[in-house]
C-alpha cells in the first residue's frame, strides 16, 4: 500500500472518549492539565483552552453524546463527565492566575507612568443599578462565609433540568419555556435559571458547599412592563450535616434585613419545585413599599431534593441541604420602586445616573 493511501485511510481526528468510559474521560483530563501546564503565557494557553474546553475538545464532545444514551446510564456519564469538566474548569483557571499574575509583574517592570502629569478630567459614568444590586447582595453572603459561583449560560440539558430533578414530560422543557441551541442533538440550552451552578457546585467543591450563584438567565417570555426573556437571578446553596429549615428561614431572615431593613419580615408558603422537598414561596414584608407596608412575593425556597444530592455523588442519608432563589430585576423593581421593566433595559444613561453609585 502506497504513503499516499494510507495517508488517505487515517482519520482526521481520534474519536471522543466515551462518557461512560473512565479511562478516556481520565486520559482527556490528564491532557488538559498538561497542556495548561506547559502554556508559558496568556496567548499560548489561550490555545490549550480551546483545545481542551472548546466546542470540539473531547470532554465537550463526550458531553454531546449523555442524550444518546440509555436513561440507565445518563447519570453515571453526566456525573463522570460533569466532574471532569469542573476539574479542568478549576486548572484552567488557577494557572489564567498564575499567568495574569506574571504578566502584570512584567508589564509594571517595563511600563512607568509619569504620575506628576495633568490627568484628563471626564465626567464620571454609573454602573447599572442591576450590576450594583447584584454586588451587594454578593457582599452580604460573602460577610456570612459563603462564595460566589459562576456557570455557563449555555448549558447542557442535563445539568438544566435531568440533574435537578425535571421529568422527560416537565413543561419547562418545551419550546415555550426554553431557548434551545441547533442542533438538538447537541442537547444545549441557554440557561433557563442558575440552579445548574448548584449542581456544578456540588461535583466540583467538597462539602460543606454554601454559595451563592448570581447570573443571567434566558426564557421565552415577551418583554413588557414585568417580563423579559433575558434577566438576572441569584440562587443560593448550603449542603452540610444536619442542615434544617430552620436554618433555611434565619439565612433568609437576615438576609432580608439587610436588604431591607431591621423591620423586614419574611413569610413562607407550602409550594412545589421540583428541586426542592419540603418547598415554599417566600414572601417579603417590605416596610418601605411604595403605597405603603405590605407582603410582596420575592422568590422560591426548600430543602435539596435527595435526587438532586445522589445525582451529585452525596448520601441523603448523610447530608441535607437548603436552597433559594430570587429575581433581581424584580428585587430591584419593589425595593427602589421601578414601575416599568423597559427601564432597566434600554440603556438610557440617565436611568443608572438616578441611582448614582450606590443604590
Amino acid at each position: 500500500m502506497s504513503d499516499q493511501t494510507i495517508q488517505e485511510t487515517q482519520p482526521d481526528a481520534a474519536a471522543p472518549p466515551h462518557p461512560t468510559d473512565e479511562a478516556a474521560i481520565n486520559a482527556a483530563i490528564q491532557a488538559a492539565l498538561a497542556a495548561f501546564e506547559a502554556s508559558g503565557n496568556l496567548e499560548e494557553l489561550k490555545d490549550a483552552r480551546l483545545a481542551h474546553t472548546g466546542d470540539k475538545s473531547p470532554l465537550s464532545l463526550a458531553n454531546r453524546q449523555i442524550g444518546k444514551l440509555d436513561k440507565s446510564e445518563k447519570a453515571v456519564a453526566g456525573k463522570l463527565v460533569g466532574s471532569a469538566r469542573g476539574r479542568v474548569n478549576k486548572a484552567l483557571a488557577s494557572r489564567t492566575s498564575v499567568l495574569e499574575e506574571e504578566e502584570a509583574a512584567r508589564i509594571l517592570v517595563e511600563e512607568t507612568v509619569d504620575v506628576t502629569a495633568a490627568p484628563v478630567r471626564r465626567p464620571l459614568g454609573a454602573r447599572h443599578p442591576l450590576s450594583v444590586l447584584q454586588d451587594r447582595v454578593s457582599d452580604i453572603f460573602v460577610g456570612m462565609g459563603w462564595e460566589i459561583a459562576e456557570g455557563p449560560e449555555v448549558e447542557s440539558e442535563w445539568f438544566n433540568f435531568d440533574a435537578l430533578n425535571f421529568k422527560p414530560d416537565h413543561p419547562a422543557r418545551e419550546m415555550q419555556d426554553t431557548f434551545f441551541v441547533e442542533p438538538a442533538d447537541a442537547h444545549l440550552v441557554l440557561r433557563t435559571h442558575t440552579s445548574p451552578v448548584q449542581m456544578r457546585s456540588m461535583l466540583e467543591r467538597d462539602v460543606p458547599v454554601y454559595v451563592l450563584c448570581p447570573g443571567r438567565t434566558f426564557r421565552t417570555d415577551e418583554l413588557d412592563a414585568t417580563h423579559t426573556p433575558v434577566f438576572h437571578q441569584f440562587e443560593g446553596l448550603a449542603v452540610d450535616k444536619g442542615l434544617t429549615m430552620a436554618d433555611l428561614r434565619g439565612t433568609l431572615e437576615h438576609f432580608a434585613r439587610q436588604m431591607f431593613g431591621a423591620e423586614a419580615q419574611i413569610r413562607l408558603r407550602p409550594a412545589y419545585f421540583p428541586f426542592t422537598e419540603p418547598s415554599a414561596e417566600l414572601d417579603i414584608w417590605h416596610p418601605g413599599a411604595k403605597g405603603g407596608p405590605r407582603w410582596i412575593e420575592w422568590g422560591g425556597c426548600g430543602m435539596v431534593h435527595p435526587n438532586l444530592l445522589r445525582a451529585a455523588g452525596l448520601d441523603p442519608e448523610e447530608y441535607s441541604g437548603f436552597a433559594f432563589g430570587m429575581g433581581i430585576e424584580r428585587t430591584l423593581m419593589f425595593r427602589n420602586d421601578v414601575p416599568d421593566m423597559h427601564d432597566m433595559i434600554e440603556g438610557d444613561i440617565r436611568f443608572s445616573q438616578h441611582f448614582g453609585m450606590e443604590i
